[in-house]
């Protein structure tokens, strides 16, 4: 079993940072992809970006391309998001999940996964 926090958020105005931190313990950390994902209500999760267990960064919203990075301690067991130039449209509850592996396609495929976060870009 795989226990998954994430910590971080909160409430920043448009073009301000934020950062998360998802710390997985349980089992050996760097086998396993951290993905990111984020909801709105009434919308599906939609899948931001994920870093594999090699630590190769996959984007899949492509609206966070050179704003939202990622980076992992294995030794902390922590993955890291780094949200930059944020937007209102970034307003959403963010969760992180693991999967054994590589960044899995879909939603699905994550077995273990964080409590949400609310992020809110507000002027």
């Amino acid at each position: 079993q795989l226990h998954v926090v994430t910590s971080g958020g909160g409430s920043v105005q448009p073009g301000g940072s934020l950062r998360f931190s998802c710390v997985a313990s349980g089992r050996t950390f760097e086998y396993y992809a951290i993905g990111w994902f984020r909801q709105v209500p009434g919308k599906e999760r939609e899948a931001v970006l994920c870093i594999s267990d090699s630590g190769t960064t996959t984007i899949n919203a492509e609206s966070v391309k050179g704003r939202f990075t990622l980076s992992r301690d294995n030794v902390k067991n922590t993955v890291y998001l780094q949200m930059d130039n944020l937007k209102p449209e970034d307003t959403a509850v963010y969760y992180c999940a693991a999967a054994a592996g590589s960044c899995r396609i879909g939603i699905h495929e994550y077995d273990w996964w964080g409590q949400g976060t609310q992020v809110t870009v507000s002027s």
